[in-house]
């Protein structure tokens, strides 16, 4: 996705600069290219050889530097931008963008690019808590510009609260959904992810081997599309994607809850989720201790969410569900799309190489009343946007 894409990076005077030598370096590896503009406060944080080195490309301070090609470069390099990033944001500069004032060579590209702007405030809570850069703020997304809320922890200052930048990772993925088309824009999703636990004891569990990857990943694709996601998940390692709500369940019956409170407000729902099929008849209140002889547990069975969800699908909802199997995986699959009333099924063989649970890929194959589509390998999230532009192409 970020091949050939030009993202520069606005650094301004703060200690969580050193953090953007992280992003600049992780975009390179993404085949990004990248420009690094420091104000000359940012210059005392870190050094902008460190970024000439990580980018291949002059870091930028001075406006009326002499020592480039002949072109004026603030508008040069906004027109060549695909994606501006200003992170650390100081709540000097913020201030200075809101404002429309231009008085160094971020500000002045700032103000001449007309590509998506991404801002990542970075500074102490009282500040960044302060009602003029809370306005500031909410006038550069007036603009049009994206403000990432900052992460709450421990500050350089000493203090404890709101202010800190993100780390790289979210903000590449910042990053990339400024890139993404929006064509989900709009448009209400629901994703179920991750396991059920079905409680035996206050000690012990029924559970399954899903860690929620492919669940997330559709979350995010669809969230970056410019979808409103709903993340109804298990319990899971895994931090949901920013800009998702996610809802964290525990049970079946949980999840049948959650999904269905919501389900018809939704354009498209896509249970991604490995719902327990089974549950304990009974729970025991206590630890059950270990004896010598045999156990044995009665089960019943969960309500069926998807069953349900194809018996209530409203007009113009389309309804995807996931298949896995190890055996007949296209006989079963369609037996399920047809029985639980899918528009489409997503089915994987457990067994085979790259697929199923706790990989980072997956090998798919799409079924509808009409269509066979194979995928071949890929990340879970190539699978997730492959996934979502089917669904966009026949909703």
């Amino acid at each position: 996705m970020l091949q050939g894409k030009h993202v520069v990076l606005g650094v301004t005077g703060s200690i969580a600069a050193y953090k953007i030598a992280i992003l600049a370096s992780m975009l390179k590896k993404q085949k990004a290219d990248v420009t690094v503009i420091m104000t000359q406060n940012a210059t005392n944080f870190i050094n902008p050889i460190t970024f000439e080195s990580l980018t291949g490309n002059k870091c930028l301070v001075d406006t009326f530097d002499r020592n480039f090609q002949h072109s004026v470069e603030h508008v040069a390099l906004a027109k060549q931008a695909d994606v501006l990033l200003i992170a650390p944001a100081s709540a000097n500069v913020i201030a200075k963008a809101a404002h429309g004032i231009a008085d160094d060579m971020l500000t002045t590209t700032l103000l001449a690019c007309q590509c998506p702007k991404v801002i990542a405030p970075a500074m102490n809570t009282r500040m960044y808590l302060n009602p003029i850069v809370q306005d500031n703020m909410k006038t550069l997304e007036h603009y049009g510009m994206k403000v990432i809320t900052p992460a709450t922890g421990y500050l350089a200052c000493g203090d404890t609260g709101e202010g800190k930048m993100p780390e790289p990772e979210l903000l590449m993925e910042s990053i990339i959904e400024a890139l993404t088309p929006k064509d989900m824009k709009g448009i209400k999703v629901l994703v179920t992810a991750g396991p059920t636990r079905e409680k035996i004891d206050p000690v012990r569990y029924i559970s399954n081997h899903s860690t929620g990857k492919m669940g997330y990943a559709i979350a995010k694709m669809a969230m970056m599309r410019g979808a409103e996601v709903t993340l109804v998940t298990g319990k899971t390692s895994l931090t949901p994607p920013m800009g998702v709500h996610a809802v964290e369940i525990e049970s079946a019956a949980d999840m049948a809850q959650t999904v269905k409170a919501c389900a018809q407000e939704q354009d498209i729902i896509i249970k991604a989720a490995a719902v327990a099929d089974y549950r304990p008849v009974h729970t025991a209140d206590e630890k059950m201790k270990k004896t010598d002889a045999d156990l044995s547990i009665a089960l019943e069975r969960t309500e069926d969410i998807l069953g349900f969800l194809g018996s209530h699908k409203r007009e113009g909802q389309f309804l995807c569900g996931f298949s896995m199997e190890t055996e007949n995986m296209i006989e079963n699959s369609r037996k399920k799309l047809e029985k639980k009333n899918l528009d489409l099924i997503v089915a994987n063989n457990l067994k085979e190489q790259g697929a199923g649970f706790g990989t980072d890929t997956n090998v798919v194959t799409l079924l509808s009343a009409k269509d066979t589509i194979q995928l071949p390998m890929m990340d879970k999230e190539e699978v997730a946007d492959q996934l979502l532009t089917y669904i966009m192409e026949h909703k």
